[in-house]
């Protein structure tokens, strides 16, 4: 089965710094274009990040200088570090996986919980 499956979330000081991880299997990863996203109670699912195949990579403004993507295609494996959280970073991060050549492929993971608090 295509699993996406996040970990690494949990509770951190203001200033503190988390890295997650979402692991694939189930689909050709190398070329997948992979994103982070995140939903806080109340509110709706927003962008995060995203890296291409290629490796490009952007991010929402609101993370920009604070958080890092990346890859691991050997390991079918990717990362989001956290850095300088903000208590206005709580929320369930989730991992989606997206194909360019493919209307209507887009893939979630179940998500992992960031609580940031002091």
């Amino acid at each position: 089965q295509l699993q996406l499956v996040e970990s690494g979330g949990g509770l951190v000081q203001p200033g503190g710094s988390l890295r997650l991880s979402c692991a694939a299997s189930g689909i050709n990863f190398s070329i997948n274009t992979m994103g982070w996203y995140r939903q806080a109670p109340g509110k709706q699912r927003e962008f995060v990040a995203r890296i291409t195949s290629g490796g490009s990579t952007n991010y929402a403004d609101s993370v920009k200088g604070r958080f890092t993507i990346s890859r691991d295609n050997a390991k079918n494996t990717l990362y989001l570090q956290m850095s300088s959280l903000k208590p206005e970073d709580t929320a369930v991060y989730f991992c989606n996986a997206a194909r360019v050549d493919i209307w209507g492929y887009d893939y979630w993971g179940q998500g992992t919980q960031v609580t940031v608090s002091s």
